[in-house]
């Protein structure tokens, strides 16, 4: 039995909110459309448990569920194009250099109907289980060392496993366009990449965890765009030494013994990083602190040496096409401090095609960057109602994560107004709320008039209203 909500919000658009996606409105054709979008991210903004359309609907004045399902199935506007203009609208107001994150996220489900939905890994839980996996982006830069960075997702597409791919009646009834085909993760990854470089985001280095940095193919694509990356990758990761990749590209072929093919060369070794870093001395390993957070300092002890990844035996020779030696770049290793554990604790390990002449530290902070996407994730799925759609179509799925990702957006733009003094996230989803409440008591007609749309605006940020 469905139990209505407390309300949340008055018919009136919340001010900063109402400002933030005026210039976006001409994305949606209609102006019904364009009211159910603002009343759509109001009600992500609300305090909410769930936010589905139903819960919204419910809480939020204003609007109806058939206008709401309306504005994520059937109304003209496509998500793609507003994450496009969304970002521009971040880059005008980000800092330049920072770093492009990439990761997945995942949102349990019951049953086989929802859109992509299979037995796969599932994050949010730790194990194998029925759910959803979207690929995403997060642009992060630091403003300094001692403040937190700023971070907005760019966009993310979701992962289609080969189950859905090869079921035409599943992609069917899920609205799955017909030009959506096979897309490993790596593949989405890279596209989310094309798209935040077409869309201008100012990033100089993609970070990802080891299920993307393990795989050469990823290596390759950022490779091929001339990107510089720092990826964690898994302890079997193949590398090569510099050294023996010179003298194996100086060798010259054996000399023939008699007829027969001729003799070919053969490329260097190939390592397991594991092994590497278990030979390095004690005396490379640093102790490193890459900024200050809210308990004290980040710091860990790195080790970093020259090294090529690379795949293909020994075995093979340097012709074959499965024998493959990139530009030479770093290998890098963390562990925690000593003190931390009183043993060495786990060792985590990194590739990474910085120049030669960077630091200790500044590969220490390339490695590290990507964990403000993780605290993405997590908020926009506690604040944002990311994690919360309950439809089952493609295109259902892909405007609630646009709108959840316009929500968070003007949040973290709120919270950066803040500086230098930057409250958290949580701290300003509270003041939204706050601000939420305090024009629907005036709209219910209670003690104090409403609040001017500038003074309602200031309380949210934390400033002193203007004077009237």
């Amino acid at each position: 039995m469905f139990t209505a909500p407390t309300p949340k919000a008055s018919p009136a658009p919340l001010p900063g909110l109402a400002a933030f996606i005026e210039p976006l409105l001409p994305l949606f054709c209609r102006i019904s459309t364009r009211e159910s979008a603002e009343r759509y991210c109001t009600g992500l903004l609300t305090d909410l448990s769930r936010k589905t359309c139903d819960g919204i609907a419910a809480a939020v004045a204003g609007t109806t569920t058939e206008r709401l399902q309306h504005l994520l199935t059937d109304a003209d506007w496509d998500p793609v194009a507003l994450d496009a203009e969304r970002v521009r609208l971040l880059v005008q107001a980000s800092p330049k250099g920072g770093v492009l994150a990439i990761d997945d996220t995942t949102f349990p489900k019951q049953g086989k109907h929802s859109v992509g939905v299979s037995h796969q890994w599932c994050g949010q839980l730790g194990k194998q289980a029925n759910c959803q996996s979207v690929v995403t982006a997060e642009y992060v830069v630091g403003r300094s060392r001692s403040t937190p960075a700023m971070h907005w997702p760019v966009s993310g597409r979701l992962f289609l496993p080969d189950v859905w791919i090869t079921d035409p009646e599943r992609r069917r009834r899920a609205h799955v366009p017909e030009a959506i085909e096979k897309r490993s993760k790596i593949r989405i990854a890279l596209d989310l990449i094309d798209r935040a470089t077409a869309w201008g985001v100012p990033f100089q280095l993609v970070t990802a965890d080891a299920a993307y940095g393990h795989f050469r193919d990823f290596f390759e694509g950022l490779e091929k765009r001339k990107l510089l990356y720092a990826c964690a990758v898994k302890t079997n990761f193949g590398v090569r030494h510099p050294d023996e990749v010179r003298a194996a590209q100086e060798a010259k072929p054996p000399t023939p013994k008699g007829p027969g093919r001729k003799p070919k060369r053969h490329p260097a070794p190939l390592y397991r990083v594991d092994e590497v870093v278990a030979a390095l001395p004690p005396e490379a390993w640093k102790a490193v602190t890459w900024r200050k957070g809210t308990k004290g300092p980040k710091r860990k002890r790195f080790a970093a040496i020259r090294m090529h990844w690379g795949k293909g035996c020994e075995a093979r020779s340097l012709d074959d096409h499965r024998t493959v030696t990139s530009a030479e770049g770093w290998l890098i290793a963390e562990r925690s401090l000593p003190k931390e554990s009183g043993a060495e604790g786990e060792t985590k390990y990194y590739f990474s095609n910085l120049p030669a002449k960077t630091s200790l530290r500044a590969l220490a902070t390339a490695v590290r960057a990507r964990w403000p996407i993780e605290q993405f994730y997590e908020d926009a799925k506690q604040l944002c109602g990311l994690g919360d759609f309950q439809g089952r179509r493609w295109d259902g799925l892909h405007r609630h994560v646009a709108l959840s990702m316009l929500s968070y957006s003007f949040l973290a733009l709120t919270r950066w107004r803040e500086a230098p003094i930057v409250p958290t996230l949580p701290e300003v989803h509270r003041r939204v709320v706050l601000v939420l409440l305090t024009g629907l008591a005036a709209w219910w007609g209670q003690t104090r008039p409403p609040p001017l749309p500038s003074e309602a605006f200031a309380h949210l940020l934390g400033r002193a209203p203007p004077s009237r």
